[in-house]
């Protein structure tokens, strides 16, 4: 960047001597393509270019004005250490000063500047970042949509005509692009998947509308907008200035994240994450608009860096990486809209042989969907899931509910190309024998993982087992071993039996679809 592209109000921003407190030199400049940004040690400065992209309107004094006082109220309650205040810039004589009085000729909003280490970005770019990390990630966002407003009004902006627009714009705004960091063929057929999916899935938007899964969310909620600091997950620079973008599906939200993780590399990170938040949320039907908030997240990431090629404030050699970055994104939004063939795989095994441990490894290498018998019981009766389970928790109505529960989870997400990994001790010929019959009805392969190890050794597992959805104790253990029903002859090709004492780790190879 050279100093003849920045704004002569940036430039002084860049000088020790704008700021009523001490700064740590040099102060440094970061941009998007929409704001500055300007860390001075303890804080930051943001300030909102004078831009009008049509899905974002700063062109105005007054807009950018309203823009930081939205920004403010949206994001202090989810950073309120991070988000202080919104800040006149005056002309004094020759000089602009920051929070004087007078006539503004520009707003600031003042931000506590935390390290940019902190940044789950950057934690990832260091190796630092974690799959406990990344559940603890799903947790929050779980919590923050469970609280996240809803009502008459938001709810339509779930109607597809309203869905559609901001898609719709996406497209326009990236054709000149075609050529450039995008083919012609990715641009033709990630369209007619949305266009396909606008004319198919009309009444599953509608149920997502009617069930109040449209709330106010972040609506940029990628790597770069969480840090964890102090001590802590924060998400912040939520969507403030476009309600379309704000206003959406909680899976909107849980699609960006994804998408990012996916994006450098770690679909295991991803599927932690989306595994974590929808056992969290109960909301497994609505993994059935994830590919369409995927494509549409990997694309929106293509097009904000396509615009920084038409920036004249961006360098050329800025602007060569921009155009691998763009391209890497059109093509991912383009892989999203491909059909998979999904697939059913039964956990099965007495409590504490290692069932949940096999399937959460499995899932991270297949990209599956896990569902936990335990979490689906517990959504079913509506109790959190860290709460203890009474005795009706577990009678024979109750297990047979969860089950069903389970299996139709299971064949509505498979039906839809998910791997999707059924977790419950599956004891039972008649549990087995239905999913058997429905995974023949619709034509998706099933493999039974039958997981064992020595009694004492469930006892130990069991008896060590803190924090976990499970009510499973070790004195049930006979009763399980007692009851627990053989395969029969015709399940037995379908059975992998795998002995969870070896730690021989787990390979793809233990499954045989043919």
């Amino acid at each position: 960047m050279t100093q003849t592209t920045i704004p002569p109000l940036i430039e002084q921003m860049l000088q020790p001597g704008f700021y009523p407190h001490p700064v740590t030199e040099p102060i440094q400049l970061m941009q998007t393509h929409v704001s500055y940004v300007l860390l001075t040690g303890d804080y930051a400065y943001k300030v909102k270019k004078p831009v009008n992209f049509g899905f974002l309107d700063y062109s105005t004094l007054a807009q950018r004005q309203h823009f930081c006082k939205e920004e403010i109220r949206m994001n202090q309650p989810n950073a309120p250490e991070i988000y202080l205040d919104v800040l006149p810039i005056v002309q004094t004589g020759e000089r602009l000063v920051l929070g004087g009085t007078g006539q503004a000729v520009e707003y600031a909003l003042k931000m506590r500047q935390f390290p940019q280490d902190t940044l789950l970005s950057a934690m990832f770019e260091q190796g630092k970042l974690t799959v406990s990390h990344i559940e603890e990630l799903g947790r929050i966002v779980a919590k923050f949509h469970a609280k996240a407003q809803t009502n008459d009004y938001i709810r339509t902006f779930g109607e597809v005509q309203k869905i559609r627009a901001a898609f719709d714009e996406n497209y326009q705004q990236t054709q000149k692009y075609i050529g450039g960091p995008q083919s012609q063929q990715q641009y033709d057929e990630t369209k007619q998947f949305t266009d396909k999916f606008f004319a198919e899935q009309q009444e599953l938007l509608a149920i997502r509308r009617d069930n109040n899964w449209i709330r106010e969310c972040h609506g940029d909620l990628h790597l770069r907008n969480i840090c964890l600091w102090p001590d802590r997950i924060q998400l912040f620079d939520c969507i403030e200035f476009n309600e379309p973008f704000r206003f959406v599906d909680v899976m909107y939200d849980v699609a960006f994240a994804v998408m990012d993780l996916e994006a450098r590399g770690r679909k295991d990170l991803g599927n932690a994450f989306l595994n974590t938040y929808v056992e969290q949320t109960g909301d497994w039907e609505g993994l059935q608009v994830l590919p369409l908030y995927l494509s549409r997240q990997a694309y929106v990431r293509a097009k904000v860096t396509s615009f920084l090629l038409d920036d004249s404030a961006v360098p050329e050699s800025a602007k060569q990486e921009a155009v691998a970055v763009a391209a890497g994104y059109y093509r991912q939004a383009w892989e999203y809209t491909k059909q998979h063939e999904g697939r059913l795989i039964l956990m099965s095994g007495l409590s504490g042989s290692g069932k949940s441990t096999v399937a959460r490894q499995l899932a991270r290498q297949l990209g599956a969907i896990h569902l936990r018998s335990d979490a689906v019981r517990k959504h079913l009766a509506g109790i959190p899931l860290d709460r203890l389970g009474g005795d009706e928790l577990y009678t024979a109505q109750m297990t047979e509910k969860t089950y069903d529960r389970l299996l139709e989870l299971g064949i509505t997400l498979a039906s839809q190309g998910f791997p999707v990994i059924l977790d419950a001790k599956y004891d039972r010929q008649t549990f087995r024998g239905d999913a058997i019959a429905r995974t023949r009805i619709h034509h998706l392969p099933l493999q039974i993982l039958y997981c064992t190890a020595p009694l004492e050794v469930l006892r130990d597992r069991l008896l060590s087992r803190t924090g976990d959805v499970s009510d499973a104790t070790a004195d049930l253990l006979r009763m399980q071993q007692a009851t627990a029903e053989p395969f029969t002859e015709a399940e037995q090709s379908l059975v992998k039996t795998l002995d969870t004492t070896q730690d021989e780790g787990l390979s793809l190879g233990i499954l045989n679809f043919e």
